[in-house]
């Protein structure tokens, strides 16, 4: 896999994205028996909708891998180039990290994005989806095997590794998880993504490698210094357009000079979008009638730190932007915060002092995704800080090696 031509590995990718909307109809056919499965299993809301495929999402499917192959091939690129005193030339460049495991709940759309961005880095990759999703990612593996198989112009050696570079494990038992955690000499990494415990089990019990795909409890915090319009545009939205995602807001903070005016305010549009809010004192006596009139109930212990995967939202006033960073420390994950500011100052100190995988500024945490930031898809967002951290794209599937250069040096 580590050194197949870029061209092979592109045309694949192309051929690929145009048998996934060739088989749009067969896949939304296989989701829907899943969904109904699911729903019939009693299978929380949040995880239907993460299993949930639509045309629209299986054409971001088919889009997601085209961006991936008109990406430049990171494998064997130099990240540094220079001469030392004794004569070398001393490069690092670029290598496949070997074999990934991904193991996933729902989510069939991992099937592609995974396999995608694993190829084109050189990677080859076990795919070990779960059973609420087992019939979506079958006709999904079985496109990228067609797609595998269809490549013309391959030595008898690269048709041998195409045929190998995905496999596809069914649903396992809790005893055939563990081995296959423990087979370090054939894995070199395992990315677990899905529920806490799904991502605890496997951290526990891997002797490969793992990188943690988190729980998101993101943050947007309403500076004194806000534009208000946006600030609403902002909560509303980074709640509503994808509740059950780990990249929603979960809790919306309010510095206390700008409460009185923002907190009535976005407390009707929230309630307008059918959001609950739990509340911290301070924004029960904004709210008036203690709140209930508008979908506000105090908040209980959790409730601040808490991934609601739905349409709840947690909402503090705090004194400063002080305190409001040090709420993000104490309750956050270290996934995605938002300020909003116009104030360069405060952008600047927020975005220094919080060190969440992805920060933005009078943005959208919804944005803190591989294929809104350019990476063309992603195999997750990681909120490991080894070795990769936030969304995973092609540099993060590879890792960097030395290659020198001499005329004979001895030391």
């Amino acid at each position: 896999m580590a050194v197949l031509p870029t061209e092979a590995k592109d045309t694949m990718l192309l051929d690929l994205a145009g048998l996934i909307e060739l088989g749009r109809d067969e896949i939304l056919r296989a989701n829907a028996l899943d969904l109904e499965a699911a729903r019939s299993a009693g299978v929380a809301e949040a995880k239907i909708q993460r299993l949930a495929l639509s045309e629209a999402s299986v054409a971001q499917l088919a889009a997601g891998v085209r961006a991936v192959a008109a990406l430049p091939d990171p494998v064997g690129q130099v990240t540094r180039e220079q001469t030392v005193p004794s004569g070398l030339l001393v490069r690092k460049v670029r290598a496949p990290l070997g074999v990934v495991c991904m193991i996933y709940e729902a989510r069939p759309g991992v099937t592609v994005d995974a396999f995608a961005l694993c190829f084109k880095a050189g990677n080859a990759c076990i795919l070990k989806g779960g059973k609420e999703a087992a019939r979506s990612n079958a006709v999904l593996a079985g496109i990228v095997q067609t797609a595998l198989s269809r490549l013309d112009g391959l030595t008898t050696a690269e048709r041998a590794v195409m045929e190998h570079a995905v496999t596809v494990v069914s649903a396992l038992n809790r005893d055939a998880l563990l081995a296959l955690l423990q087979l370090e000499q054939y894995i070199d990494l395992v990315i677990p993504r899905g529920g806490t415990e799904l991502i605890r089990f496997v951290s526990e019990h891997s002797r490969i490698p793992t990188i943690q795909h988190y729980h998101g409890v993101c943050h947007v915090f309403v500076d004194e210094s806000a534009d208000l319009d946006v600030a609403e545009r902002v909560c509303v939205t980074a709640k509503t357009s994808a509740p059950a995602t780990c990249n929603a807001a979960e809790c919306i903070l309010v510095h206390a000079a700008v409460a009185a005016k923002f907190v009535p305010r976005v407390l009707g549009a929230l309630q307008r979008a059918g959001v609950e809010v739990r509340a911290d004192p301070a924004v029960l006596s904004l709210a008036g009638g203690g709140g209930r009139g508008v979908g506000v109930k105090p908040a209980e212990a959790g409730d601040f730190g808490r991934e609601f995967l739905e349409l709840v939202v947690a909402m503090a006033v705090v004194r400063d932007r002080a305190d409001a960073i040090a709420h993000i420390h104490r309750f956050g994950s270290n996934h995605t915060e938002a300020i909003i500011t116009t104030d360069e100052a405060s952008a600047d100190e927020f975005c220094r002092r919080v060190q969440s995988s992805c920060v933005l500024v009078n943005a959208s945490t919804r944005f803190n995704d591989g294929f809104q930031l350019g990476l063309g898809a992603e195999i997750g967002i990681s909120t490991s800080k080894l070795h990769a951290y936030g969304p995973m794209g092609l540099e993060e599937l590879t890792t960097q090696r030395y290659v020198v250069r001499g005329t004979g040096q001895t030391r």
